[in-house]
């Protein structure tokens, strides 16, 4: 019996050797990883000089990496040309400070993949990473003025819309698709030939402190974060000439959900912070927290749902918007026949705006178009459908300054006059789409359970049109409603076709 129990004893003993012995191998397997290997890009015959095309050479290296056990592919002080990569698993991109990778001036240097033309693809792969302090120059301009001769030189086909190529077959700096655990961190990202940088159906992503130089050329968006779930979006500065930090959902088999953005400081000649020009599937649990917009030529946040998708559940917090041409649009459309959007459970809070005169982008590259002017300065606007209302909206801790000096003579409509405003379903999602509007301050139509805490409007200049004016709008109240006019008005808010309208 003895003999047995010392045996039993020792097994135990051995198990538990064993089982340390596992730990200990799976503790020191972590370590390898965690200080994964760095290798030199020159190490695989990457010329620095920027007339080498190393296009396969980096290739090599990244593949190498990647079955190799990860690591880090490292590219020092040079210029590194280059058409289409694909970074694979467990393989992150160091761009050290002088380091530049360069996209080649030739269209053809490119790949497209997922309708989509790029020079870094990641296609399903995961642990995958561009950090450092180097810049990526995509070089748009040069690439797309070249497209545009093979256009015309019958060697690539393209109805050249708006005398542009289009936009899928102009590289992005950066495709991603379908993968996991993405750091993007500390670069640059300037000069595209179309959007700058796409995720597309990604998980955990984290894009943090990089500098986005976007408006080259046309379409050049800040980032595109599509159909996604779990991302961050902090501490970026975002130049662009299209719209800055833009979701989209492009199917409806998708939402975009679970996205942070923080302590961002954005200026675009489009919109600051936008989602739904796609918006098939939707968005869902989004927080917008802490940012800037400036010199921005439309919204400084434009929520959209005009596709047959849903918006969801969105936290504004902490936002300034400062000689910006608009501050909030929500809308809900119908593009496509018999898919109506949804959107409710939105709140927007602790904002500081100033709308300007004049057109806030003046001077910056590709400037937003000067559209059916002469106009007045629209109002902020929430704008649903009859047989598809915003619902659950709540305005708090709001103060915005409008130039006001609005100018009957423009197309004028009268508060007798609500219904001649145009439906516009079926059009593309901006805030001057309904062309004049009765309300200096808000126009809010097709909409329930509106909101407004602490919100103060000051109009500089004298203005012939009403504050806030409601038409089809149930179940809404304005509590701390402080409005400042050179001349004032009887009536602040004005309820058309509405009930349930509480001012206090």
């Amino acid at each position: 019996m003895k003999t047995l129990c010392n045996s039993v004893v020792k097994n135990i003993q051995t198990s538990m050797k064993a089982k340390k012995l596992i730990l200990c191998f799976i503790a020191f397997a972590l370590t390898l990883n965690l200080h994964a290997k760095d290798y030199n890009a020159s190490m695989f015959g990457v010329k620095s000089n920027g007339t080498t095309m190393n296009t396969r050479s980096i290739q090599r290296g990244i593949d190498y990496i990647s079955s190799n056990g990860g690591g880090t592919l490292v590219f020092y002080v040079g210029r590194y040309l280059t058409g289409s990569i694909y970074l694979k698993s467990n393989v992150t991109i160091r761009l050290e400070e002088g380091a530049i990778l360069l996209g080649s001036v030739n269209p053809f240097d490119y790949d497209r993949n997922f309708n989509w033309t790029a020079l870094v693809f990641a296609l399903d792969q995961q642990n995958i990473g561009i950090t450092g302090k180097g810049v990526i120059d995509g070089r748009g301009f040069e690439v797309a003025t070249n497209l545009v001769e093979l256009i015309h030189n019958g060697i690539i086909t393209d109805p050249l819309r708006y005398d542009r190529p289009n936009e899928s077959i102009r590289p992005q700096n950066i495709y991603f698709r379908g993968c996991r655990n993405i750091t993007i961190s500390g670069i640059m990202l300037k000069d595209p030939g179309s959007w700058n940088q796409q995720y597309d159906q990604c998980r955990n992503l984290t894009v943090d402190a990089i500098i986005v130089d976007s408006k080259s050329y046309w379409n050049n968006d800040g980032i595109d974060i599509v159909d996604c779930d779990s991302v961050r979006v902090t501490n970026c500065y975002i130049d662009a000439a299209d719209d800055g930090v833009c979701l989209k959902s492009h199917s409806p088999d998708f939402i975009c959900k679970n996205v942070y953005v923080y302590n961002n400081k954005i200026r675009t000649s489009a919109n600051g912070i936008k989602f739904g020009t796609a918006s098939y599937g939707g968005f869902s649990n989004i927080k917008i927290v802490n940012n800037l917009v400036f010199d921005t030529y439309r919204s400084a946040v434009t929520f959209a749902a005009v596709d047959g998708g849903i918006v969801e559940n969105v936290t504004v917090d902490s936002l300034r918007s400062i000689n910006t041409g608009n501050v909030i649009f929500l809308r809900i459309g119908e593009r496509r026949t018999g898919k109506k959007g949804r959107m409710n459970n939105i709140t927007i809070s602790n904002v500081y705006a100033e709308v300007p005169a004049t057109k806030p982008d003046a001077g910056y590259n590709y400037e937003g178009p000067v559209e059916d002017q002469p106009r007045n300065i629209s109002p902020s606007s929430i704008v649903g459908m009859p047989d598809a209302k915003i619902e659950n909206i709540t305005l708090r801790n709001i103060e915005i300054h409008h130039p006001g000096g609005g100018n009957p003579g423009y197309a004028k409509v009268g508060l007798d006059e609500l219904d001649i405003v145009p439906e516009m379903a079926s059009s593309y999602p901006e805030f001057s789409m309904f062309k004049e509007l009765p309300a200096w301050g808000f126009y809010i139509r097709h909409a329930e359970g509106i909101k407004f805490e602490n919100v103060k409007l000051v109009c500089e200049k004298k203005d012939y049109r009403t504050p806030i004016v409601l038409d089809d709008v149930k179940d809404a109240s304005f509590e701390q409603l402080k409005v400042y006019e050179p001349h004032k008005k009887k009536v602040i808010v004005y309820p058309y076709r509405s009930e349930k309208i509480s001012v206090r």
